[in-house]
This record gives C-alpha cells, structure tokens and sequence, in this order.
C-alpha cells in the first residue's frame, strides 16, 4: 500500500467496506422456520448461523477455521504495571509454538488452526508516557502485516498476548470512549491493588501528554496502542473485505476493534466477541461496541482462548444449519 499519508489506505477501505449479503441470511432463517422445531429454540445458534450466511454470502460452513494471535511487548512495561516480566510474553510464544499453551489443547479439540504472530518482541515500543508508542509508518506498515494473517481462513478468530498490554488498551479505550485511566484499568494477569493504582496513573499520564492529538482514532493507536493492536486492526479490515467473519477475543482485541468503530460505525458488522470478562474497562468496551459476547466462563488465562472456544460454537452453527437445511430437501 503506498499513499501520501501512512493511515490514508485505511482510511479508504473503511469507506468501502463491502455490506453482507441479507438474501443469504434470510434464506438460512427460513430453513430454521421450516425445521421440525418450535421456532427460535436454537437461540444464538441460530443467529450464528444467520451471521456466517450474511459475511460469507454461502451457506453456513466453517472449514478452515484460524486462530490468530499477535504478540507485542510495551515499553510502557518498565513503569511497574505488570506482576509478570517482559520475558514472559516470549515464553507464551515458545510455549504455544511446542504445543503445550492451554489455547494448542483447544484448537486440537476443535480442529482449528493456529498462527501466533512474533511482532518484534525484542523491539518494545515507545513508552507511552514519555512518547508515542510508534510513528506513523511503523503503525500503519504493522496494521498491513495483520492484514495478512487470513491466509485463506474462512472464519478468522483473533487473541493476543504481550505483557502490559491490557495498560495499553486501557489508554487506547480511555482516549476514545472518554474517562480517566481508573475507568478502563483492571488487575490484568494479577496486580494487585496497589498495580492497579499504578497502571490508572500511567494511563493518566499518556493521555495528558498525548491529549492534543487524540482526536483520530488512528492518532490515538500509533500514540497510545502497541503493535498487536495496530496488526488486529489490519487483521480485522482485511477480513472484512474478504468477507471473513471474526471472532475477538482479549483487551487488546477489544481496543482494536474500538479504534475501528472510532473511524467508522460499520467496520465492525461482521464481528462477533467470543467472551464477557470481568475486567471493568473490558465489559465497559464491549457495551460501547453494542456487542454481546457469546460465552461467559470465566476464562481469563488469555492467549486466544475465549476465542478458540467460541469457535467450536460457531461450528455447531454452521453444522446445525447445514443439517437441518438437507433434512428439508
């Protein structure tokens, strides 16, 4: 992608963002009408099943399912807001590549692929409260790196992992929905009040130093995000176009899918969210969006997790539909 300005490609994909395909939505409804049931008794199954139809423009069908998860570290780190060292992002991407993440058991039990994305671990980006965490090139080079990651999938489930990062979603939330660091921070992978404190003042302190160009949302990702959520915007853009339907999952994703929604109402049309979390700024977000997660376990170990698990619902979708549809024939 080449442009006078860094954000303007984005920019004029999100003013032609493809509409879904109502006929093929409609079409699925009516077989669930006709089906030996009482109406609507598959609840958000249903629904499902409606969503893949209207993104994909076919029928129902999941057959090459990809978790996505994208992998940053913040310079922001080094501040105190985090009980885990930035080593431990590495070791989750070490882990998840020999196997033995607790998101590598679940895609295996749902046979769903999965690609973690190292995004230059050994690079932290600018510490936020000191400087803007990327300039725009390197922002808007990462989200065309995201963009890449569909490579052919045909439901697109997104996570993340870095250490510090929900700090940094935190920020990029409060600069775009409004409210103070202590609205949108949360305990994270373990802090404990008194960190939690402490990742309230640092996002405080990013938004006073950067509170002169929050104004874009595209301003307020390069300044305040980090790398992952740079690549899960793109990851996002590119899945709309293709008319790939996405599932997020984790804070990081979440303020992605904000800064989206900042730039444009529509952009986020064929996502869903994978899980409810008990983090105050997470569950504040997702209200914003006007999204309802589809599960709600409990599950906070992150890693794409929620988001693998939600997947194997959307498989029953597409199979229920999918069945039921050749029962009628």
């Amino acid at each position: 992608m080449v442009s006078a300005l860094p954000f303007d490609d984005f920019r004029n994909l999100l003013g032609k963002l493809p509409a879904g395909d109502a006929v093929a939505a409609t079409r699925v409804r009516a077989q669930f009408d006709k089906a030996d049931k009482p109406q609507g008794s598959l609840g958000r199954l249903e629904e499902i099943a409606m969503w893949l139809a209207n993104w994909s423009g076919r029928p129902p069908a999941v057959n090459r399912p990809l978790v996505a998860i994208f992998a940053a570290n913040h310079g922001v780190a080094r501040q105190g807001i985090s009980p885990r060292p930035i080593e431990a992002t590495a070791r989750s991407v070490e882990l998840s590549a020999a196997g033995g993440a607790a998101i590598n058991q679940v895609c295996l039990a749902y046979d769903v692929g999965l690609k973690v994305f190292d995004l230059a671990l050994h690079l932290p980006t600018a510490d936020i409260t000191e400087a803007a965490a990327l300039d725009e090139q390197g922002c808007a080079a990462t989200m065309a790196f995201g963009m890449e990651a569909i490579n052919g999938a045909d439901l697109l489930c997104i996570g993340d992992l870095g250490v510090g990062n929900s700090t940094v979603a935190a920020a990029v939330l409060a600069a775009i929905n409004g409210g103070s660091g202590a609205d949108w921070v949360g305990a994270g992978s373990g802090a404990d009040a008194a960190m939690i404190r402490r990742k309230a003042e640092v996002v405080d302190a990013a938004l006073k130093l950067h509170r002169d160009h929050l104004a874009d949302p595209f301003e307020v990702l390069r300044r305040v995000g980090g790398r992952e959520i740079a690549a899960i915007c793109g990851a996002i853009l590119a899945a709309r176009m293709e008319r790939v339907p996405v599932v997020l999952d984790g804070f990081a994703a979440i303020a992605a899918a904000s800064v989206l929604h900042a730039a444009s109402s529509t952009a986020l049309q064929h996502c869903m969210i994978a899980q409810a979390s008990d983090e105050p700024g997470y569950d504040r977000a997702i209200r914003e969006l006007g999204i309802q997660p589809l599960l709600d376990l409990g599950v906070t170990h992150g890693e794409g997790v929620g988001a693998a698990l939600a997947a194997g619902i959307v498989k029953a979708a597409a199979l229920c539909s999918s069945g039921m549809a050749a029962a009628l024939r």
